[in-house]
């Protein structure tokens, strides 16, 4: 799953670098506000691509005494600041620039290039078609890449079960910035056409309003991730079946499961066993399960087996659990 993450990481990085040189070239000639924050946008996208790249790069470094658990979450602080940057570096300025532009509106100048005079807004629809066809060749390969993981799910299901950040960050960028596109070209189309600049401004706020609910939608996903998200509920109960069907176990206090990266999942088990099992026997029952957990899922890393009575699991689960407020 790394080598898709970083095969969709590396196409959209490329496209997005060939994309802001148009268009800031296409916003130098015309002065479109709508040109400009897209722009903006593209170089966003380029920095939080090396941001995740980066991330991916840092979250393989081997466990140490200092991380124990490795640095698998190193990938989901890093895509927190790819939302943070998405916020603040393209929603906030694209707004920004878009009121500058309602305030002071004015139409998109003609162009001069190789001696010839084209219109502004045949420079920004060429530059836009191009945007569109490179950021829908960077989407098409996120998209390839998520629908091997996501398997039957529906879209956004699958996104908010992904534990990839790097890859579903990626392609919620790249439908953010083909919406913002189709919104560019619209703004471009009705200033020309009805004579108002202002429908320029108007885009470039709408482009911004996409990017900051996209930012938004990212920051929660991420969240969660760094707080410590359980793995999906489908493994936790093959994890559970597996436990309960093994003999010698009499009941399955607890299981408890934590992302420690894309890939990298701890479970901790608490068991009531048979009191006439040996020690022998004990530490086959838990190899057994070990194995069989570990062959179920090859993301589940470290297994971690509490042997512990029924009753007592019971007392110590009331004793954790939140008091009630009066």
């Amino acid at each position: 799953m790394a080598h898709e993450s970083s095969g969709a990481i590396y196409t959209a990085a490329g496209a997005n670098l060939a994309i802001a040189v148009a268009k800031f070239v296409g916003a130098f000639f015309t002065g479109s506000s709508a040109m400009l924050a897209e722009g903006v946008h593209s170089v966003v996208d380029t920095a939080n691509q090396i941001l995740l790249l980066v991330g991916l790069k840092r979250a393989q470094r081997p466990a140490d005494a200092r991380f124990p658990f490795g640095y698998g979450r190193e990938v989901y602080f890093y895509a927190f600041l790819v939302a943070l940057l998405i916020f603040l570096g393209g929603g906030a300025f694209a707004v920004y620039e878009g009121i500058h532009k309602l305030q002071h509106p004015e139409p998109a100048a003609d162009a001069v290039i190789l001696g010839r005079t084209i219109p502004g807004y045949v420079v920004n629809l060429a530059i836009l078609g191009f945007a569109v066809a490179a950021e829908g060749y960077s989407c098409f390969v996120a998209l390839k890449a998520f629908w091997g993981e996501k398997g039957k799910l529906p879209p956004v299901t699958a996104i908010r079960r992904s534990k990839d950040p790097a890859l579903f960050t990626v392609l919620v960028e790249d439908v953010a910035a083909l919406t913002g596109l189709v919104v560019a070209i619209g703004g471009v189309v009705l200033a020309e056409t009805l004579d108002q600049p202002a429908f320029d401004g108007a885009a470039s706020i709408v482009i911004g309003l996409i990017l900051i609910g996209m930012a938004i939608f990212l920051m929660i996903e991420t969240h969660g991730l760094l707080v410590g998200e359980a793995a999906e509920p489908e493994l936790v109960g093959a994890i559970r079946e597996i436990v309960r069907s093994e003999p010698g176990v009499n009941h399955v206090n607890e299981v408890l499961t934590q992302h420690l990266g894309p890939a990298d999942i701890l479970v901790n088990v608490s068991l009531d066993i048979d009191d006439r099992l040996t020690g022998g026997e004990i530490e086959r029952l838990v190899s057994q399960l070990e194995a069989r957990m570990k062959a179920r899922s090859p993301k589940v890393r470290r297994v971690f087996i509490e042997i512990q009575a029924r009753h007592a699991a019971a007392s110590q689960a009331e004793r954790q659990s939140p008091v009630p407020a009066a």
